[in-house]
């Protein structure tokens, strides 16, 4: 009952795709979230950078007789005066313009930002993917080699019965299969921990009992230059474009804090009634300014210099990095197709050749069990260095992908 709980939870029997994976994380992994937020945070500043500065109104009251003296025209002790005043805040050399630059300039960074942690997001995925359908395989051939085993022992059970075999070859046969056992309670522990793994980086809260995959190690069949993934990924790279982004901003910046060394100008205006012995309506105004003769703003103008100057130097440092990084995955790249071709072209079917040649010489009884498992055990050997030269392929080419920045958009 709790298990069709669950299955109605997460649906019977789901198999998804590694786009299918891929666009859940995209959605729902905690981390990206996360980073989404910021994209949010920038806007709000965005808001708050381009608002102006509020007008200030206050009221005051003066020469107000609450002592008793007696105010009138002879002791010239008045009058009281009523002040209503406004003031307004001017902000000179483009101030509000230039905050808004620098907004926008750091919305812009917070979004190229997001789109590089999905792209690492991504690239987890499908490692994560990979590892799943690399155990399964193992699996299966575990399974594949624990069938031919069984029906091993099937045969030595009749050869023996009809006296063609000694007992202790059918034992050696029974704890063959058994060892094949235990490889296959491995290798389905190693499956279900990829299987975990992978719903994590997809973002599900719980792993589902009934989640599984569909469809094949990726394998393309032409691939592009190492010259055309350098261009794209300085071309692409959503870090690098984030540091480019963030050294505009930064151009921005400095103009702001050069445009805060000049000082604002305030208006004022004031509305002026006096009682009693001189009754009347006047109005006043004002314009005050401070005077830059301490602080001219040079710390923060310094700042923003030097802080200008280091994102230009990680720019720098990043464009070489992606250049080794492109490089280096291309390398690998290589390697790993150079080592699946090898394989594929002689070694694994050079392996099940002598497999099954030995195997039907086996049953016929003109091969030793220890000629059967040394076959075997080389086939295995062949077969699993062909499933991680699978496994290593498609890992190369989503990093490569990875790399030149080429992954989807969130």
């Amino acid at each position: 009952m709790a298990l069709g709980a669950l299955s109605a939870l997460y649906g019977a029997g789901e198999a998804v795709t590694v786009e299918q994976a891929v666009a859940e994380a995209l959605k729902n992994n905690l981390s990206l979230l996360a980073e989404r937020a910021n994209i949010d945070i920038a806007r709000a500043r965005v808001l708050a950078a381009g608002l102006r500065p509020n007008p200030v109104v206050s009221a005051e009251s003066n020469h107000v007789d609450m002592l008793g003296t007696g105010f009138d025209s002879l002791n010239a002790g008045g009058p009281t005066e009523i002040v209503f005043e406004t003031e307004f805040t001017y902000e000179r050399a483009g101030k509000r313009r230039l905050r808004v630059a620098v907004a926008e300039g750091e919305r812009a960074v917070a979004e190229l930002q997001f789109r590089d942690a999905a792209r690492g997001v991504v690239l987890e995925v499908q490692n994560a993917f990979v590892d799943a359908l690399h155990a399964r395989r193992c699996l299966e051939l575990a399974r594949e080699t624990l069938e031919t085993f069984n029906q091993i022992v099937e045969v030595n059970t009749a050869r023996v019965r009809a006296g063609d075999l000694a007992e202790i070859e059918l034992i050696r046969s029974r704890l063959a299969a058994l060892q094949y056992q235990t490889s296959i309670r491995q290798a389905e522990l190693r499956l279900r921990t990829a299987l975990i793994k992978l719903q994590t980086a997809m973002g599900r809260p719980r792993p589902s009992p009934t989640f599984d995959i569909t469809g094949d190690l990726r394998r393309d069949p032409i691939v592009p230059s190492l010259k055309e993934f350098q261009e794209a990924a300085l071309n692409s790279r959503p870090d690098l474009l984030a540091l480019e982004r963030d050294y505009q901003r930064a151009g921005a910046e400095l103009q702001s804090q050069i445009a805060q060394s000049k000082p604002d100008l305030t208006f004022g205006a004031q509305f002026i009634r006096q009682q009693v012995n001189a009754k009347a309506n006047s109005l006043g105004f004002s314009v005050s300014m401070p005077i830059p003769l301490f602080n001219r703003n040079q710390g923060e103008i310094a700042r923003a210099q030097k802080e200008r100057r280091q994102i230009e130097l990680r720019i720098a440092a990043l464009r070489a990095s992606i250049a080794a990084e492109t490089e280096t995955a291309y390398d690998q790249y290589l390697t790993a197709r150079s080592l699946l071709e090898s394989i594929e072209g002689s070694m694994l079917q050079e392996a099940r050749d002598v497999r099954d040649i030995t195997e039907y010489t086996y049953r016929r009884g003109q091969a030793s069990l220890l000629e059967l498992l040394d076959a075997q055990r080389a086939f295995n050997e062949t077969m699993q260095a062909y499933i991680d030269a699978r496994a290593e392929y498609a890992r190369s080419l989503y990093l490569l992908d990875s790399i030149s920045g080429k992954v989807p958009l969130p």
